[in-house]
C-alpha cells in the first residue's frame, strides 16, 4: 500500500507541475463561425492574437481589437502556411491556426479582466509573462459598461460593430431613421436567399456597399450609428423591408433604376 501511495503522489506532483508550468490548455472549440476582418472587435479576435502571438506572429498587445498590427499578423501566417492572402480569417486560416498554435482561454482572459500587461508566447512559463497592473476607475468602468452591454441573441459584437461601421460610412448624413433604414436593409440581405447569410458577408460582397469600395467602411461609427444597428435589430424597418437602397443623385448603375421603387427617405431611395 506504501507503494501505491507513494505512486499516487508522485503523479499528483507530475500533473499539477504540466498545469502550473506549461501553457497547453485543454482542447476546447475555437472561435465562432463568424469571419473575422479589420475592425472587429471580441472574444473571437482576442483568441486569434493570443494564438498568433503564441507561435510567434503577433507581437502587440491581446486586447481584443482587429486593428493594423493583427492585420499584418494574420496575413503573415497566411502567406507561410499556404493560404490566401487577404486578412480575411474565415474557416481554411481558422482550422490552420488551430493546428499550429494553443490557446489556454481561461488564463488569456483572466489577465484581460484583471487588467494585467501579459504577453502569451510557447515556450515561456506563463506566470512569468504577467505583468500585474493596477486599473484605473475609469478602466472599471468600462469594463462594468462592456459587461452590462446587451447584445442581441443571434448577434456578435463583431455583427454589431461591423453594422454600425457600415451605416456610419454609408448614411452619417441621413435622418435617424434612414439610417435605421441601411442597417434594416443589410438584415434584410442576411435573412433572404439572394445574399450571403452572414453580416459580413453581406457588407463586403463585392460591389454591395459604397464605404467598402471606397474605404469610409473603416471610419470610426459615432453612437448614432450604433443606436441605429440595434434598433434595426430589434425589429424596426423603416425601408418597408428593402433589400436595395440608392442616391439617385450619384448613382451610375442603370440596373438599381429597374428595381421596384418602395419609399425615399432622405436622399435614398429604398426597393425590392
Amino acid at each position: 500500500m506504501k507503494g501505491i501511495s507513494s505512486i499516487g503522489k508522485a503523479f499528483c506532483f507530475v500533473l499539477l507541475f504540466v498545469l502550473i508550468f506549461t501553457n497547453k490548455p485543454i482542447q476546447t472549440e475555437a472561435f465562432s463561425n463568424q469571419v473575422i476582418q479589420k475592425g472587429a472587435v471580441g472574444d473571437d479576435v482576442i483568441e486569434l492574437q493570443a494564438r498568433l502571438q503564441n507561435i510567434g506572429y503577433y507581437h502587440g498587445k491581446i486586447d481584443g481589437v482587429y486593428g493594423w498590427g493583427t492585420y499584418w499578423a494574420v496575413r503573415n501566417f497566411q502567406q507561410n502556411f499556404g493560404l490566401p492572402v487577404d486578412g480575411l480569417v474565415g474557416e481554411s486560416t481558422k482550422a490552420k491556426l488551430v493546428s499550429a498554435s494553443n490557446f489556454n482561454k481561461q488564463f488569456v482572459h483572466d489577465q484581460i479582466r484583471k487588467g494585467n500587461d501579459f504577453t502569451y508566447y510557447a515556450g515561456v512559463p506563463i506566470e512569468k509573462q504577467i505583468k500585474p497592473k493596477a486599473r484605473s476607475s475609469a478602466q472599471k468602468r468600462a469594463t462594468a459598461t462592456k459587461t452590462a452591454s446587451n447584445i442581441p441573441s443571434g448577434f456578435s459584437e463583431n455583427d454589431i460593430k461591423l453594422m454600425s461601421n457600415a451605416v456610419y460610412g454609408e448614411a452619417r448624413g441621413e435622418p435617424y431613421i434612414g439610417q435605421v433604414a441601411v442597417a434594416a436593409v443589410i438584415l434584410n440581405r442576411v435573412e433572404s436567399p439572394l445574399f450571403p447569410k452572414t453580416v459580413s458577408g453581406v457588407i463586403f460582397e463585392p460591389g454591395a456597399f459604397t464605404a467598402v469600395a471606397d474605404g469610409q467602411i473603416w471610419l470610426t461609427p459615432n453612437q448614432t450609428a450604433r443606436d441605429a444597428v440595434m434598433d434595426a435589430i430589434n425589429g424596426w424597418d423603416p425601408s418597408g423591408n428593402a433589400l436595395y437602397y440608392f442616391n439617385p443623385a450619384t448613382a451610375t448603375s442603370k440596373w438599381i433604376w429597374s428595381r421596384p421603387q418602395i419609399k425615399r427617405i432622405g436622399k435614398h431611395i429604398f426597393c425590392k
